[in-house]
């Protein structure tokens, strides 16, 4: 049986893969963070995310280039991808938002919904339920949030000060923007010309009840790949996976 929100889930979606990388250089010194390879996979980032979008029922995908864009509109040419990839680049910094609202006017359907990802994301979890999410609650804009594990070990006490137990990289009691989003068709116009949006549009849809957050399931997997050490992390953690 088909579900009631099958219609509404995307088959569009943008990756914005514009910046610098400069806390994962030196592999960012001739290639953009989402052409980093991830490594023992023999694919880069975005390639990672390319599959996953294709396998969650995108059919078209924007990526908005910036840093190095040339690198990364190569790599696009001669890779046989299972979606259409269209590149758009910034002539001039337009921010996060405004990026974001230049990426949208080249989608192929703009009054359907859409996916939009930061391009050093690499996760794997349903976009359908997540676009489902989306829809059930009428929401304009639906952030995917995860709980990333700390950096650090964590110490337990009571209420005597007694140190009761030690807990190695803890997930964090926050959830965080995971970098993955459900737009509703609307959302473009509302987006600055030039800005960040997770400043102005977001803050304003929060106060509006028309934002929600839709929290990666537990065991999923998600990493933001930001620095050399996520990197190693995210190698060891595909070793113990077995892939």
């Amino acid at each position: 049986m088909t579900h009631p929100n099958a219609a509404s889930r995307p088959t569009q979606a943008v990756i914005l893969a514009g910046g610098q990388g400069s806390r994962l250089r030196p592999y960012t010194d001739d290639r953009p963070k989402p052409m980093v390879e991830i490594p023992g996979t023999g694919t880069p980032i975005i390639g990672h995310q390319i599959a996953w979008l294709a396998e969650e029922g995108v059919t078209d995908v924007v990526v908005s280039c910036g840093h190095l864009a040339e690198v990364l509109q190569g790599w696009l040419k001669v890779t046989e991808l299972p979606v259409t990839v269209t590149t758009v680049v910034e002539t001039e910094p337009l921010g996060r938002g405004g990026g974001l609202r230049f990426a949208a006017a080249h989608l192929p359907r703009p009054d359907q919904p859409w996916y939009a990802t930061n391009g050093d994301i690499w996760t794997r979890f349903s976009l359908r339920d997540m676009a489902d999410f989306h829809a059930e609650r009428d929401a304009v804009a639906t952030l995917a949030l995860a709980r990333p594990r700390l950096p650090w070990g964590a110490v337990k006490t009571d209420g005597f000060g007694h140190i009761t137990d030690f807990i190695e990289a803890p997930p964090s009691t926050f959830e965080i923007n995971a970098g993955v989003y459900v737009f509703s068709s609307e959302f473009a116009a509302l987006l600055p010309e030039r800005g960040d949006h997770e400043r102005t549009t977001f803050p304003r849809l929060a106060r509006e009840r028309r934002l929600s957050g839709f929290p990666i399931p537990q065991g999923a997997y998600w990493r933001a790949i930001d620095t050399a050490k996520d990197l190693s992390e995210a190698a060891k953690e595909l070793e113990a996976l077995g892939r």
